[in-house]
């Protein structure tokens, strides 16, 4: 059966991209600690290939089988930079990961500014707003609010602590505009 966070063929595509897109931004907190670990880098590239429609859902579930999971020697930051481009690779299979992507990436804005934190994550959400199509924002708007049950927005992490409260800002954000 499939989950209402599936999405069509065309919004996982259009998501792809916008998730890859959100992944990218922060992808210097990664490379900074890990530059020789391409993992996230080739994760962003391969979201961007199924935007295209240069390879298929099942090419991208096998890609991310070949991941190790995070880093222990990186920081938290640089982490959740990392986690942002596996949600965008996700994305490939069910729309609702471009949410994971947006949100871990607002988390390593937050995570890498010190002091200025909140600035930062509100720099990061305004970034992210700023880059969504109206395509995207349709796309977004199909998927469940955050905590529903089923899948990966229900009860899991996606829908706790900083990134749970960076995809609940998306959602209510897609309501006004």
């Amino acid at each position: 059966m499939s989950s209402q966070q599936t999405l069509s063929l065309s919004d996982r595509r259009v998501l792809s991209a916008w998730a890859a897109d959100c992944a990218e931004h922060v992808l210097p907190l990664f490379e900074a600690e890990a530059p020789v670990d391409a993992r996230p880098r080739t994760a962003i590239a391969a979201a961007r290939a199924f935007a295209r429609g240069t390879i298929g859902a099942a090419e991208m579930i096998l890609q991310r089988g070949g991941g190790k999971g995070p880093r222990p020697d990186v920081t938290a930051a640089a982490a959740a930079a990392g986690r942002a481009a596996g949600q965008a690779l996700a994305t490939a299979h069910m729309g609702a990961h471009a949410l994971g992507a947006a949100g871990y990436a607002c988390h390593a804005a937050l995570l890498a500014a010190g002091d200025d934190a909140m600035q930062a994550w509100s720099l990061e959400m305004t970034w992210q707003l700023a880059q969504m199509s109206l395509e995207v924002r349709a796309a977004l708007r199909r998927l469940p609010a955050l905590g529903e049950p089923g899948g990966p927005l229900g009860p899991g992490l996606l829908s706790r602590g900083p990134v749970g409260d960076s995809i609940r800002h998306l959602q209510e954000a897609l309501t006004w505009t």
